[in-house]
C-alpha cells in the first residue's frame, strides 16, 4: 500500500500554506485526509498545481496506475473549497476529475461502454459507503488512426472520463477526503483493467487489461 503524499497548496496563489492561519481550517483538514490516505500498491500519485480560478482554495493531486514501465491509466483529483458555499455545488466543497485509459478493440466497440464507465464512478464511491450529491459528468471516447512514420501502430481509443461531485461534510465541515480519494484510485485502478483489489463483485464489468505503453 502507498500512502498519498502531496504539498498543501491554496487555490490564491498556489505556494505552500500548510501552516497559514488564514486557510480555512476545514480546508488544511480536507487536505490533511488526502495526505493520509492508503492506497493500493501501482499507484503513483503526486501534487500538481491546482487550477486558480475555480474555487477560492484548491488542491490537486494527479495519479498513474503503472505496471512495470507502463502507464495503464492516469488521472488528476482537484478538491475545491469556498467558504461561503456554491449554489451548483449545495455544499463548500467540491472534487473535481479526470480519468483516461487507453482500450482494447473489442471494448471500443461495445456501445454501452460510457454507461459502464460512469457507473464505475458512482459505484467506486457507493462501495466505500460514501455519501455525496450533485453528480454529473461525461464519458468521451476518441479514436486515433495511424500514418506515414506512425503506421506501424494498430489504431487507438481513449476512453475518458471528466465528472464532479459534492462530498458530504463530517465533523467540522470537513469531507472524509481519505475515503474519496481511495475510491478515486478504485476508479483509476478499474478503467485501467487491473481486477478488484478486494472480492469480486459478480456484477461489475472490468476492462481487460491493457497491454503496450499510454500515449496520452
Amino acid at each position: 500500500m502507498a500512502a498519498a503524499q502531496g504539498r498543501f497548496s491554496d487555490g490564491a496563489d498556489g505556494m505552500d500554506s500548510a501552516e497559514d492561519s488564514s486557510v480555512p481550517l476545514p480546508f488544511r483538514r480536507a487536505v490533511e485526509g488526502l495526505k493520509k490516505a492508503r492506497l493500493r500498491s501501482g499507484i503513483e500519485i503526486d501534487p500538481t498545481k491546482p487550477p486558480q480560478r475555480l474555487a477560492p482554495y484548491a488542491y490537486a493531486l494527479e495519479a498513474a496506475v503503472v505496471d512495470d514501465e507502463d502507464d495503464l491509466a492516469d488521472g488528476r483529483l482537484i478538491l475545491l473549497h469556498d467558504p461561503s458555499g456554491h449554489d451548483a455545488w449545495h455544499g463548500t466543497f467540491r472534487l473535481v476529475t479526470l480519468v483516461r485509459a487507453e482500450l482494447e478493440p473489442e471494448m471500443a466497440a461495445d456501445p454501452l461502454l460510457p454507461e459502464v464507465c460512469w457507473s464505475w464512478l458512482t459505484g467506486a464511491l457507493d462501495a466505500r459507503g460514501l455519501t455525496y450529491g450533485e453528480a454529473s459528468g461525461t464519458v468521451t471516447m476518441a479514436g486515433s488512426h495511424y500514418f506515414g512514420g506512425l503506421s506501424e501502430r494498430r489504431p487507438a481509443t481513449q476512453i475518458e472520463i471528466r465528472a464532479s461531485w459534492t462530498p458530504r461534510e463530517g465533523v467540522g465541515g470537513v469531507p472524509d477526503t481519505a475515503a474519496h480519494l481511495s475510491a478515486w484510485c478504485d476508479l483509476l485502478c478499474q478503467i485501467a483493467g487491473l481486477p478488484p483489489a478486494g472480492p469480486v463483485d459478480t456484477g461489475v464489468v472490468s476492462l481487460p487489461q491493457r497491454r503496450g505503453p499510454h500515449h496520452p
